[in-house]
């Protein structure tokens, strides 16, 4: 093998290997039905799926694309009122896997879903609240 071809060679193995493993970084496909559950394990206790209604933490309908400290009727911290953000799904992902992380300050006590595959189900599940 000339020495020519030797990279090309290389190139070509390590792409297989990589489309092999899935790709680097290669987006979870979320399942809007597990995120469902999820919700309602971890996050219906302080939140609701529902339209304006608030209940220790804002309502969650239509909470990606919102801004924070937005929802009409509920008492938000200082930090998230300041925080400046809008939920897009990136920005839900980094603050669920650590909220005080993401908004020092905010109210919500939880620690985080540390489980990406979870997360990005559950973030699945509140594309779907429109």
């Amino acid at each position: 093998m000339s020495c020519f071809r030797f990279p090309v060679v290389l190139a070509a193995v390590a792409m297989a290997l990589i489309g092999a493993a899935g790709g680097v970084g290669a987006a979870h496909a979320a399942d809007a039905a597990a995120g469902k559950q999820v919700f309602h394990s971890q996050c219906a206790i302080c939140h609701s799926d529902k339209a304006g209604v608030n209940k220790i933490g804002p309502s969650l309908f239509g909470v990606v694309g919102r801004h924070t400290g937005s929802e009409k009727g509920y008492d938000y911290s200082v930090a998230n009122k300041n925080a400046n953000l809008v939920w897009t799904p990136d920005v839900l992902d980094k603050y669920l896997a650590n909220p005080q992380k993401v908004v020092p300050g905010t109210k919500m006590p939880y620690g985080g879903l540390h489980n990406a595959t979870k997360r990005q189900n559950l973030i699945g599940f509140l594309e779907t609240l429109k």
